[in-house]
């Protein structure tokens, strides 16, 4: 700083100290951009010829009137108690295990009942198949029925980006390509928009105008759960459609592991981070029917709504295309 403030006052010979010398050798200065032109294969390893299940219609459908105990059924309980709720064991104090026991599951049945009594989940979903095929990173998706690869076909184009190490995945790969698909037929691809309604939203924004911090943070906690609960209801009625129900594992495995055939992806995740892509998912689905809209910032509203792609291939499963 004495330094600094005499080359500021124009002192004669005043000098900053010399930059030290780097002691770490600098990496290259190929750039991956670079890399990954001249690296990177067109496809994965993932198996091609694969069966395309027959979904039981084409196009979308809207369901509503959808049981609060069914969507409880698939309610991640341990991101509840935990991620949401904050219940945390302590090594002079009750466990996790006991904390659940005793503070944690009470609660939960507390809030379920009260949802339940005051009409608060309005759940609904929009969900539907479409054919459609690869194009090198680009998932085509037609119109409903389209049973030939024809351009007029065409009603939104997704590209999605491919891992620049281990296996090159895209989930462009878990689908026929056009060559395939032209010889064979197209594939099948699901689309669905969930949401628990808008009554929750002012529930939980009267709770904190009256300062009920607790119940308000346990009820919003748990309706982003219930949300995330209902997703997990309709991937497996969608997997059942597909015929795919006799892949399931346990419900815990199924949470926690994806123990089921396939996978849900949904846009600003890793393998499709492309949040912008959601504008074609919703001109698809058309979720203002069920009460959704979506915001310039690209955000769902209410807030309590989710939307996914869901891919039928067994090797889909969740991955980072970063």
């Amino acid at each position: 700083m004495d330094a600094l403030m005499a080359v500021k006052r124009g002192e004669e010979g005043a000098a900053l100290p010399a930059p030290r010398e780097r002691r770490v050798k600098a990496r290259g200065s190929t750039l991956v951009e670079d890399r990954v032109e001249t690296e990177l294969p067109r496809r994965s390893d993932v198996a091609v010829d694969i069966d395309v299940p027959t979904p039981p219609f084409w196009g979308d459908r809207i369901v509503k009137g959808i049981s609060l105990a069914d969507v409880a059924g698939y309610l991640d309980e341990r991101a509840t108690f935990m991620g949401q709720w904050g219940l945390r064991g302590s090594r002079n104090g009750p466990s996790y295990e006991e904390l659940v026991e005793t503070e944690g599951r009470p609660r939960l049945r507390l809030w379920l009942d009260r949802i339940q009594t005051d009409a608060i989940a309005e759940f609904a979903v929009i969900y539907g198949y479409w054919p459609c095929y690869s194009e090198g990173d680009d998932l085509v998706v037609l119109r409903p029925g389209a049973d030939v690869i024809d351009p007029g076909a065409e009603l939104h184009r997704y590209t999605f980006p491919r891992q620049t190490r281990g296996r090159y995945l895209c989930l462009a790969d878990f689908f026929r390509d056009r060559d395939l698909a032209a010889l064979k037929g197209p594939d099948v691809v699901a689309f669905h928009l969930v949401t628990m309604g808008s009554q929750v939203a002012k529930v939980t924004a009267s709770l904190f105008e009256h300062n009920a911090y607790r119940d308000y943070l346990e009820l919003h906690g748990l309706s982003v759960q219930l949300t995330e609960a209902l997703a997990e209801l309709w991937h497996a009625r969608i997997r059942a459609d597909f015929g795919f129900a006799r892949d399931d594992g346990p419900m815990a495995e199924m949470i926690r592991d994806q123990a089921y055939r396939g996978s849900r992806y949904s846009f600003g995740y890793p393998a499709c981070p492309e949040l912008d892509d959601r504008r074609k998912l919703v001109a698809l689905l058309r979720p203002e029917r069920i009460g959704v809209e979506l915001s310039e910032e690209l955000q769902l509203h209410p807030e309590q709504s989710t939307d996914a792609m869901i891919v039928h291939h067994p090797e889909a499963k969740y991955f980072n295309a970063r």
